[in-house]
């Protein structure tokens, strides 16, 4: 982008949204951290645990997405180097055989294989699951999933609507991973050791002061009426969506007859160095990343992986926490974040679109 798309995007207010609010929200979030640790006495630690050193099991699965780059490609070799059978799940079949190739070149044993998934089509998610269990099926490892990482996310700048007639942010950061987690629960629960859903949120989701559950803002249907695309706001709604889910859906497995069979956690890596600001013009990305890296906030997506990796370890009665700063360390999400009446209508109004996805894909086939 040149200088003049520069300039314009400059005079927006979500730019400056994202300027102000979010380097606010993320340092308030270090500053809640570095309180918690050191003046209250409620702080606590979780220890990493073993997940791959299992009689039950000979390679634990565990499937990534948004693999192609990144943290989600940082998390993959991680996995992999730690003895996982990792599923590198991404939109761009290139890139994610690119990450493959990486991987088998650094480890020798590496237990890799890359599947193509664009998360905003129920249809693309739903082939992927077929793939997946085909693939199962054709191996000599367990029919089932033991770990699921639902990374993968957008920042868009313009509204752009999908084949499902849903803004592509929202679906892509929320209603994919819900969708791709209610299908892969089935594998999740048939596995022989403690398996885990851990959903990669943004201390972003702050900025949501209050929110109504409609068919129209799940769907994002209700932005494209606005008179200019507010995707600073859309991008944090998707991550509270995302937190909304992740205690939600710990409560329903809370639920099962099986407790604590499948946990999830919530997971933020704070600010990564990653290409999620492709969209912004590349030197206010650059002015952007200068200043975090100045105040000591911009992490590379090596470093980055610690509060995901501390998500992923932790023991497995660990379930409906939020992981945040390395080192075992959970904070509160925000107040709103808590709600449980609003959890559960959002759980309620995506089960609705997940089955009308789920009937109208039968109709097709």
């Amino acid at each position: 982008m040149g200088l003049m798309e520069a300039l314009i995007f400059l005079c927006k207010g979500q730019f400056w949204r994202m300027a102000v609010f979010w380097t606010v929200s993320l340092i308030l979030s270090y500053l809640q951290l570095f309180s918690q640790t050191h003046l209250s006495r409620k702080s606590k630690l979780f220890d990493r645990c073993s997940s791959t050193s299992s009689s039950a099991i000979r390679k634990p699965i565990c499937i990534v997405t948004g693999a192609t780059s990144g943290l989600g490609a940082a998390v993959s070799y991680a996995l992999a180097k730690e003895g996982y059978c990792v599923i590198l799940a991404g939109r761009s079949l290139h890139s994610l055989s690119k990450v493959v190739s990486e991987i088998k070149e650094q480890i020798d044993d590496a237990c890799v294989k890359a599947f193509q998934v664009d998360l905003s089509s129920y249809k693309s998610i739903l082939s992927f699951k077929h793939s997946l269990q085909q693939w199962l099926l054709d191996s000599d490892l367990h029919c089932s999933v033991q770990l699921l990482i639902n990374n993968a996310g957008i920042l868009a700048t313009s509204y752009r609507i999908t084949t499902e007639q849903c803004d592509q942010m929202v679906s892509t950061n929320y209603i994919g991973p819900f969708c791709l987690t209610k299908l892969l629960l089935p594998l999740l629960e048939q596995s022989p050791i403690p398996s885990r859903v851990v959903n990669v949120t943004s201390f972003t989701h702050r900025n949501v002061s209050s929110m109504e559950v409609t068919r129209e803002t799940i769907s994002g249907q209700w932005f494209s009426k606005l008179s200019s695309y507010p995707f600073a706001h859309v991008y944090e709604y998707s991550k509270l969506c995302l937190l909304l889910f992740t205690y939600e859906l710990h409560r329903q497995v809370g639920l099962a007859e099986k407790p604590h069979s499948v946990s999830v956690i919530a997971t933020d890596p704070g600010v990564v160095k990653t290409n999620i600001m492709r969209e912004i013009p590349s030197c206010l990305s650059w002015l952007a990343f200068f200043v975090l890296k100045l105040l000591g906030l911009l992490q590379s997506p090596e470093v980055g992986i610690t509060s995901v990796l501390d998500a992923v370890h932790a023991p497995p009665e660990t379930s409906g926490v939020y992981f945040f700063g390395g080192n075992g360390r959970t904070l509160r999400s925000s107040q709103l974040s808590y709600n449980s009446k609003l959890a559960k209508d959002l759980w309620d109004a995506s089960s609705q679109i997940f089955l009308e996805r789920q009937l109208a894909s039968r109709d097709t086939t």
